[in-house]
């Protein structure tokens, strides 16, 4: 596919995972400040809808984890979640509040239930904000629909029927003698992936290579530790996702890469 805005950028990109929630209470308006503070131009969420409708960032389906609160996302009101606190401190923030505090950073999004499309599809709308977002599920239906409302502006990453696409085109690219898959039958921007996955190693150099020559972009979550960071971006990655933006935005000072 052809590179979509959201992707451009000079040399991998760094993206704060949940805001860098390693560093601060995840999904918070802190902790998203801090990163873009650091220098973050990306940073990665996580989207649910409340019973009314509401888009809000928060990756779990229940609040008990990292709040102070309890019961299921979506079968609490905003007003409800509006009492709760992460980590007992921060409150939880709308996706709305997310984009309008942080204007010119980039947001990765996770939606993370059916019911969070419409309100996801809404906000971006609303607030013009589809070139500033790339949307990327586990659900390859949930991602369609969001695409479906919002047309090919829209920077998509691969869900899981992509990502075998991209497995078995880059076997393709190993056997020499096999015919590769037609450009653009790769229908997404990035494939955003864990290195392994039930017990198989997914980002490796034939994988990366693969992708790269179908234009897809190549990241990598969620990496912490600074060998493995290294490792990745030797390999050639596009972008890391991490709990320790502190972390890598050293590593990525040491290779040069840091531009902010």
């Amino acid at each position: 596919m052809a590179r979509h805005p959201y992707l451009d950028a000079e040399g991998p990109i760094a993206f704060a995972h949940r805001g860098g929630a390693e560093e601060f209470p995840e999904n918070t308006l802190r902790a998203f400040r801090h990163a873009v503070e650091l220098g973050y131009t990306h940073v990665e969420t996580d989207v649910h809808a409340t019973s009314d409708g509401v888009a809000v960032a928060f990756h779990d389906d229940a609040l008990d984890r990292v709040t102070d609160g309890r019961g299921v996302v979506e079968e609490l009101t905003w007003s409800d979640l509006q009492q709760a606190r992460v980590a007992g401190t921060d409150p939880i923030m709308r996706l709305d509040e997310l984009l309008e505090e942080l204007p010119d950073t980039r947001i990765n999004i996770d939606p993370k239930s059916d019911a969070a499309v419409e309100p996801l599809v809404d906000v971006l709308k609303r607030l013009g904000a589809v070139e500033r977002v790339c949307v990327c599920s586990f659900s390859d239906r949930r991602t369609q629909r969001v695409r479906d409302r919002i047309g090919e502006r829209l920077c998509v990453g691969a869900g899981p029927r992509g990502i075998a696409r991209l497995l078995a085109a880059s076997a393709r690219l190993l056997a020499a003698s096999a015919r590769l898959p037609a450009p653009g039958s790769l229908d997404f921007h990035a494939a955003q992936v864990p290195v392994r996955s039930k017990g198989l190693t997914i980002v490796r150099p034939a994988v990366v290579s693969a992708a790269h020559r179908h234009g897809i972009a190549v990241h990598v979550w969620t990496i912490d530790e600074p060998a493995e960071m290294h490792r990745l971006l030797d390999m050639g990655v596009d972008g890391i996702m991490t709990d320790r933006p502190a972390v890598l935005r050293q590593v990525m000072i040491e290779r040069g890469h840091w531009k902010a």
